[in-house]
């Protein structure tokens, strides 16, 4: 499965971008908001992927930030919210005012998405309620490097090493780069290479 795409900016549109990166264009479907993250044409982007596939297509859904992937994923687990449905939520309404909303069980805010009926916006709110607390640091800003440090931590404990360890190196890295996720997860990775795993 594609899981991050670099490259450079071919076309942009509203819904979707194409990304060109090693002679190949794909067609990333986007929100409004990683629109607007996204540069012109000719621009290099780096987006975290989301791909679907079903038995007659295979689409690519990209997300400027670890939080919009994060939402999507909520909430296209939830019944009767497909991938689709799922972009325009997160083109109806800011991430970290999502969160808030889910949170706080706010349906009125839910329901003023377009496509969102009440009854779709009650089955949000019961089902991700409780699942949208962890994503409250990274949608409210936290500590600098916060949601980084998470998806750091989460990329490495599934890769096999221990969270001790971990932890450690994300530490380092994140002190050392700034708070770059890529640089960050590079220097991690060749930290923990060098230890080895436990």
């Amino acid at each position: 499965m594609i899981a991050f795409l670099r490259g450079r900016v071919l076309e942009k549109h509203p819904t979707r971008v194409i990304v060109e990166t090693g002679g190949v264009g794909y067609e990333v479907h986007v929100p409004l908001s990683s629109y607007s993250a996204v540069g012109e044409p000719g621009a290099d982007v780096a987006l975290r992927i989301h791909t679907h596939v079903r038995e007659d297509a295979l689409q690519l859904f990209g997300f400027a930030t670890p939080l919009e992937l994060a939402l999507f994923d909520r909430l296209v687990a939830v019944s009767g919210i497909g991938p689709k449905l799922a972009l325009a939520v997160l083109s109806g309404i800011a991430p970290a005012d999502l969160v808030g909303a889910i949170g706080g069980g706010d349906v009125a805010r839910l329901v003023s998405i377009p496509g969102i009926g009440r009854k779709t916006a009650e089955r949000i709110v019961l089902e991700l309620r409780d699942k949208v607390s962890a994503l409250e640091g990274s949608a409210t800003g936290g500590a600098p490097g916060d949601g980084t440090r998470t998806d750091l931590l989460s990329a490495l404990v599934n890769l096999g090493y221990h969270r001790p360890a971990a932890e450690k190196a994300v530490d380092a890295a994140l002190a050392a780069t700034g708070g770059a996720f890529e640089a960050s997860l590079r220097r991690a990775l060749e930290s923990l290479t060098r230890g080895g795993r436990k």
